[in-house]
């Protein structure tokens, strides 16, 4: 490790997470993510806020007696019985700590507390001093400090040195700060807190504006060396600092953070899996680190430079993250034919050329009809392409069907014959298939006996692809046809012309002289 200052990681899902408007973690769930957290080796979990509830303080003290390795913190507002229900739920743990609170904004004193400065700074020193008397690790949190007189925070902090408190944390409780004015804020507090050396300096950001993690990191580049966060930014209204993005950034540009972490990248995807499961949260693809498309392609130049080197569009390995499959081709519309070869290459599939072009002339059709071409899209598409060794006869230009539950299934067929004509009829059916394919009869002139219909589902969702598989028999023989659409009706009809077209060109070349 580089000789550089660390940045402490502090755990807050437990209370700040669990603070989520419809999450309501269960003691077994809170013990096994706290578990995780120490195999993230995060340094400090703040496992809840004992007074809160009986079983808060269970869940805090359980986690206390159990987990080793992080330092257990317990939430206190600047009451007694707050900062004795923190101790007694923390006592337990290999290195305690109690974390007293404290707002400090006019906005909070005048219409949420009630109480003038005088008051407030009593009270600060009160806590502070009681939860001292219990252990020596205590933090002070000045609550809504970004939205407070900078002067009376600069008090509150040294007052809070004096009693005991060997973390300070600045919190922007609403998400208000802009980070250029935050890094500042950070800054100014050695020049203004005489005893700021006795301290560590914390902050806890929200995202409110969508900047928890920039003022995080802003912070610590103003001196900061603790941050809380939580797994996959859970927390209230918008949520916190993501923690994951803390660590991830720290870790991604050491030349400019000057600063290291000791948390382990390999556990962030599990506990990001853990976390969203337990909480019900469930994380948007586009989610920095944890997201479902964060490290997946689309963009067929983007496709092109990751296949060529990984590091040409991703700044992070994934497989460093403990993401199962690493980086993903994401095959869409956008994508380009290098990605689709990539892609039937890992499937084991080689087409010559020839076969290759029909394959993407399809694969282009299916990928403008639904969002992602998955493998089993893929499977469908080279088994209906590659089997085509004739020249078809005829090729379906249109398909319109009229059907319902009061009315007689009409099919209108318009194909394109061996002339390079277009050929339109229109039939009656037992159901919208049969009609379809008696029209086809008539445009074709052809007859013949369809003895196997089944169709079924390549891929899941209103936007899937069904695969139709039909056997015809005429004048003896039997002909299998396949097609695959998202449209099961265009599919039928596909895969009746495949096999009619078969038939054909095994009746041209029975009838032709034979080769000498």
């Amino acid at each position: 490790m580089a000789d550089t200052d660390k940045v402490y990681i502090f755990d807050s899902t437990l209370r700040d997470g669990e603070q989520s408007a419809g999450i309501g973690f269960t003691v077994e769930e809170k013990v096994e993510i706290a578990h995780h957290l120490a195999r993230l080796n995060v340094d400090i979990i703040e496992a809840g806020f004992p007074i809160s509830s009986p079983g808060d303080l269970a869940s805090v003290a359980q986690i206390a007696k159990e987990v080793r390795g992080p330092v257990i913190a317990g939430l206190a507002r600047a009451a007694d019985g707050d900062v004795d229900a923190a101790w007694e739920a923390v006592r337990h743990a290999e290195t305690p700590r109690i974390h007293v609170f404290l707002s400090a904004s006019d906005i909070h004193l005048a219409h949420q507390l009630r109480k003038n400065r005088e008051d407030i700074m009593e009270m600060a020193r009160h806590a502070v001093s009681r939860a001292a008397g219990y252990t020596s690790d205590v933090e002070f949190s000045p609550m809504d400090a970004t939205r407070s007189d900078p002067e009376f925070v600069y008090q509150l902090l040294e007052a809070a040195i004096e009693e005991g408190a060997t973390t300070i944390n600045i919190p922007d409780t609403v998400g208000y700060a802009i980070p250029a004015e935050f890094e500042a804020f950070i800054r100014s507090l050695p020049e203004h807190v005489s005893n700021i050396h006795k301290a560590r300096i914390s902050v806890h950001c929200h995202n409110d504006l969508g900047m928890a993690t920039a003022n995080s990191l802003a912070g610590v580049l103003g001196g900061a060396r603790q941050v809380e966060g939580t797994i996959n930014g859970i927390g209230e209204r918008a949520g916190n600092a993501s923690l994951e993005e803390i660590i991830m950034a720290i870790r991604s540009r050491p030349e400019f953070m000057d600063v290291h972490v000791d948390a382990n990248p390999g556990e962030i995807y599990s506990i990001s899996k853990l976390v969203e499961r337990s909480s019900g949260m469930m994380l948007q693809p586009h989610k920095a680190i944890v997201g479902k498309n964060a490290f997946r392609h689309s963009s067929g130049i983007h496709q092109d430079g990751v296949l060529k080197m990984r590091e040409t569009y991703e700044i992070m390995d994934p497989d460093e993250l403990g993401i199962p499959g690493g980086s993903t081709i994401v095959l869409t519309k956008t994508s380009g034919r290098h990605g689709l070869q990539a892609r039937l290459e890992i499937l084991g599939i080689k087409p010559a050329d020839e076969e290759f072009q029909r394959i993407w002339d399809a694969f282009l059709v299916v990928a403008d009809a639904k969002d992602e071409v998955d493998d089993r899209d893929l499977m469908a598409i080279v088994s209906e392409q590659t089997q085509i060794k004739i020249e078809d006869a005829w090729t379906l230009d249109l398909v319109q069907v009229s059907t319902g539950d009061h009315g007689t299934p009409t099919a209108t067929v318009r194909l394109v014959g061996p002339d390079g004509e277009a050929h339109e009829d229109a039939a009656i059916g037992t159901g919208p298939v049969d009609a379809i394919y008696k029209a086809i009869n008539r445009v074709t002139g052809t007859q013949n006996e369809l003895t196997e219909f089944s169709v079924k589902s390549v891929t899941e969702g209103i936007d899937a692809q069904g695969e139709v598989t039909i056997r015809v028999e005429t004048d003896g023989g039997a002909y299998q046809g396949r097609a695959a659409d998202t449209d099961i009706l265009v599919a039928s009809a596909r895969a009746y012309l495949h096999a009619l077209n078969r038939s054909i060109a095994t009746a041209q070349q029975q009838a032709s002289p034979a080769s000498v």
